[in-house]
């Protein structure tokens, strides 16, 4: 039986081809996860266009390490948007990191310590934990909007599509949606069940490349560093 070597970001960017409603190429993509944070421009298949990514810490890393600053349970991410929803959105704000200047890239590292700080000079009550909570979550989800808008006007592209783990925080899908429906163009994403790592994106990618017929064989080659643009496009 053939087989295929899939990597499992574009089983990310991918996943929202498993939806009855998938989007058409071509698209901006946000992958946002405990790994990585990457804007990409995806054409086909393996045709990725890197448009940026974190210099540091992920979205999803600086989620789990906020919340375990304010004593959640692992994983963080959703434990932080639960509380968030009871903050104060006023109380505290936190920086928007690298929107200040022009360019793609991310940095979530100083929120996490921001947070820290935050916390430290502050009374140790619940309330300020949710509201710590609030103003860090509503800081990742502003910058990511502000990256993904400034993606689209750059591509001219109107359809963005949103993977990863982070992408099923409810604050970040409200958010995007509203700044599609202001540019007249659409948000897609995978189900919740295909946000983190799962088999069926891995599965859904290696059958479109052994459709085109690009196949492998069994043997085990261990690769440190292979970049999303270094697949093989498909020609189909």
């Amino acid at each position: 039986m053939p087989a295929v070597a899939v990597h499992h970001m574009e089983g990310h960017l991918l996943a929202p081809m498993l939806e009855a409603e998938a989007p058409e190429f071509p698209f901006v993509a946000l992958l946002v996860s405990g790994g990585h944070t990457l804007l990409v421009r995806v054409e086909g298949v393996g045709a990725y266009q890197l448009l940026g990514e974190s210099v540091d810490d992920a979205a999803g890393e600086a989620f789990d390490k906020t919340a375990k600053l304010l004593g959640l349970p692992y994983p963080g991410g959703p434990e932080l948007a639960k509380l968030a929803q009871q903050g104060n959105p006023e109380r505290f704000h936190f920086p928007r990191p690298m929107t200040d200047r022009p360019g793609l890239d991310f940095s979530f590292s100083g929120l996490k310590t921001f947070a820290l700080t935050t916390l430290r000079d502050s009374p140790q009550d619940d309330q300020t934990r949710a509201d710590i909570a609030r103003a860090f979550e509503d800081a990742v989800v502003d910058t990511l909007a502000i990256k993904c808008k400034r993606a689209l006007e750059q591509t001219g592209l109107t359809r963005l599509v949103v993977a990863g783990g982070v992408g099923a925080n409810r604050a970040l899908r409200e958010r995007l949606q509203v700044l599609l429906e202001q540019r007249g163009g659409r948000v897609y994403y995978p189900r919740p069940a295909f946000c983190t790592d799962n088999g069926a994106m891995i599965a859904y990618a290696g059958f479109r490349r052994l459709q085109a017929g690009q196949h492998e064989d069994l043997g085990i080659e261990a690769r440190a560093r292979w970049l999303l643009t270094d697949l093989p496009a498909l020609v189909t």
